[in-house]
Parts: C-alpha cells; sequence; structure tokens
C-alpha cells in the first residue's frame, strides 16, 4: 500500500507538508483515531483531490508510517563494518545517542515510532540491526548459538526499550541535555544478551 503515482508527481516540498500535516494528526490522535477529512482540510486539498494521491486513510497512515521509519533510518545511516570492538561500541552509541536526540527533537515521529518499526516490511529494520550482530559475530563477540534473525530481532527490541527509556529520564531530568543518560546500562543489557551461556565461549561477548 503506497500513494498513488500522482502523488510521487507533486514537488517534494508538496510531498513533505502533506506528509508532515497527516504525521502531526496521527500522533496526537492516534493512528486508529486521526480524522481523514480532517487531514485533509489541514492540508489544504479536497476530499476528491485527495483520492488522486492517495486510496484512503489507510493510504494515507501508510506513507505516514513508511516515512517516519525513513527518517529513522537515516538519522540511523547504513551500518558499515567496524574497524574492532572499542570502534563497534563508539558507532553503536553514536547512533543510539543520534536517534535518541531525533525523538527527543521530533515528538511526532516519536509517537509514530513503533506502528513505523511494526509495519516495516522486507525487515528494514530489523536488517539494520542484523548487520550490527552480524558484524558483532564478525569481530569475534557476539554469540553464535542463537539464529541471527532471532538476535536481531532481540536486539533492536533491546534498543527500542532503551530509547523509551532514555527519553522519559531525558525529559524528566534534563529535558534539553544532549546525552543520553545511564547509557552504561543500555551497553551491559546488550553484553549480557549477545554473551549468552550456552556458545561454549565461540563468540561470546567480553
Amino acid at each position: 500500500m503506497t500513494p498513488l503515482p500522482r502523488f510521487h508527481r507533486l514537488p517534494a516540498e508538496r510531498q513533505e507538508a502533506i506528509l508532515a500535516v497527516a504525521r502531526a494528526h496521527f500522533a496526537e490522535h492516534g493512528p486508529a483515531s486521526a480524522s481523514y477529512n480532517k487531514i485533509i482540510e489541514a492540508a489544504g486539498f479536497s476530499k476528491t483531490a485527495a483520492y488522486q494521491y492517495f486510496d484512503g486513510r489507510e493510504d494515507l497512515l501508510a506513507a505516514v508510517l513508511d516515512d517516519v521509519l525513513d527518517r529513522l533510518l537515516g538519522v540511523l545511516g547504513p551500518w558499515t563494518p567496524a574497524r574492532d570492538e572499542a570502534d563497534f561500541w563508539t558507532r553503536l552509541e553514536a547512533g543510539s545517542h543520534a536517534l535518541a536526540a531525533h525523538l527527543h527533537a521530533h515528538p511526532d515521529d516519536l509517537a509514530l515510532a513503533d506502528a513505523a518499526v511494526g509495519r516495516a516490511r522486507d525487515g528494514v529494520w530489523l536488517g539494520w540491526f542484523g548487520a550490527v550482530v552480524q558484524d558483532g559475530r564478525r569481530l569475534g563477540f557476539i554469540r553464535t548459538d542463537v539464529d541471527p534473525d532471532l538476535l536481531a530481532g532481540a536486539t533492536a527490541a533491546v534498543m527500542r526499550a532503551a530509547d523509551a527509556w532514555a527519553l522519559s529520564a531525558l525529559r524528566a531530568e534534563r529535558p534539553t541535555a544532549p546525552a543520553v543518560p545511564g547509557g552504561e546500562q543500555v551497553w551491559s543489557l546488550l553484553r549480557g544478551l549477545w554473551s549468552g551461556a550456552a556458545d561454549g565461549g565461540a563468540g561470546r561477548a567480553h
């Protein structure tokens, strides 16, 4: 489910403006409750024109969630092989901080992040974490006794929970702080997940 071809022929700025209006409505009222008619009205086009761009409300919601996911992945950037374990952890921490800062600065993305990740097709979101796990295995400190897809999914879940927890802490204690508090707890959690206890030492995290 994607926008109709005519939507993609709109200028990029107009596409972004429409998605921004829709994103704000879905974030404020929830994906299940936001009014399609109110979004159309706020975006400044008629219902007739709307059906030239989208098949309906669900089509628009799908476009918004895909856009949110693209924005999150854009913040993370592609994962490329690290030089060594220290470089791996430095880059993972930098990516986590960048994502938390983005979600803190863009509450609409924060509100829709779970829905966007849940909708992700072709494993786009999990693919990023799969690349992280694969790289850690290549470097020899991530366990090899668990299916890589399962480990990537568990890693993504941990990081999503960590982002939500860090943002809550930022709001409660230091709303404008640039750093993510308690990062060591997150890395300790990941080390525990990645080290395991049944691989006989193969690929064991340090």
